[in-house]
């Protein structure tokens, strides 16, 4: 017999259910609403700071572009060049002249033409060779600089070769670091890399047509045994002359050569340190024509070398470093 008094339990679970997903579309429209309403103050802003001349001028550009690029006029280029279309006015550094559909008169300003593009019969004929001239000796600076970086044996010198454009013409100047010097110590004779870089730049000297002048250096260090009449005097004109002979084996015509001088220590090219191992160098002046005319005609004429140094940071070639300061073995 079953018990009345126990009631059975019951346990009544409730499953919520969540609405469907509606998506993100509408953040896609809202993005595009921003961004219109954005681009739409932007125009408003422009038009509310254009001058009207300026809006004009735009309108005639988009109603009939062709026109206005081919016949130019007002709000489209307007200024005083002669070629269709406008350019830049000759009486302003910057701008146009007027904007917009303005009945002007469109003038050229002739002094102010005659001035940016002179007459080819107005120029100096010596004027325009020198300036012909001196660029051959850039490019020709260029080519002994391309010569170097092509050959790997060469390049780890590039160091050790300056060369500047100077009121004289190209000068090269091939100088002694502290462990790496042109010549042996105390003596004419050529390393092997030095013989290398002679007859790479006598060959590429044969490209102009402009005469050479070289110069030897020494540092301020007396020469050993000088009291029997050889000195640096001596030693720095047998280095210039050595190397005029490298560079003559190396394929430099002769008859190119016009002095070969030595200069001992006058000229250092560290002068706050007459012994820096750099002021031993062999110097190549590329001459001019005004030059060359002064060395043939002039027997008192200054070497180039005694024009102000500008010292050794002032070298052209890519990735030069600092010289070594100290003396070393001559």
């Amino acid at each position: 017999m079953s018990d009345d008094t126990q009631q059975p339990i019951i346990v009544k679970r409730i499953k919520k259910v969540e609405g469907g997903h509606h998506g993100g579309a509408w953040k896609i429209a809202y993005a595009d609403f921003v961004t219109a309403m954005m681009a739409f103050f932007l125009l408003m802003w422009l038009l509310g700071s254009t001058a009207q001349g300026d809006l004009e001028g735009i309108a005639d550009h988009f109603q009939n572009p062709l026109r206005v690029s081919l016949l130019g006029g007002s709000g489209s280029g307007d200024s005083s060049s002669v070629i269709p279309g406008g350019g830049e006015d000759l009486t302003r550094s910057i701008g146009q002249v007027k904007r917009g559909d303005v009945q002007t008169q469109r003038t050229i300003n002739l002094d102010a033409a005659k001035a940016r593009y002179p007459d080819p019969g107005e120029f100096d004929p010596e004027i325009e060779a020198e300036l012909r001239e001196r660029g051959r000796l850039l490019d020709l600076k260029g080519r002994i600089e391309a010569i170097i970086e092509a050959d790997p044996d060469l390049r780890n010198y590039k160091n050790q070769i300056l060369m500047d454009i100077t009121n004289e013409g190209l000068r090269i100047q091939l100088v002694d670091e502290q462990n790496r010097p042109m010549f042996a110590t105390a003596s004419a004779d050529l390393r092997p890399y030095t013989r290398d870089l002679l007859q790479a730049i006598g060959r590429a000297l044969n490209d102009v047509p402009n005469r050479l002048s070289l110069s030897g250096h020494t540092d301020a260090a007396p020469f050993a045994g000088g009291e029997r009449g050889f000195s640096n005097w001596e030693l720095s004109s047998n280095r210039a002359n050595a190397s005029r002979r490298e560079m003559i084996s190396g394929g430099l015509e002769p008859a190119k050569v016009a002095r070969v001088v030595g200069l001992a220590d006058t000229i250092p090219l560290i002068s706050d340190n007459p012994l820096d191992p750099a002021n031993r160098r062999i110097s190549i002046i590329v001459m001019n024509k005004r030059t060359e005319e002064a060395l043939l005609t002039g027997p008192d004429v200054l070497d180039v070398d005694f024009e102000e140094n500008e010292g050794l940071e002032e070298t052209l070639l890519p990735g030069v470093d600092g010289l070594s300061s100290s003396p070393a073995p001559r």
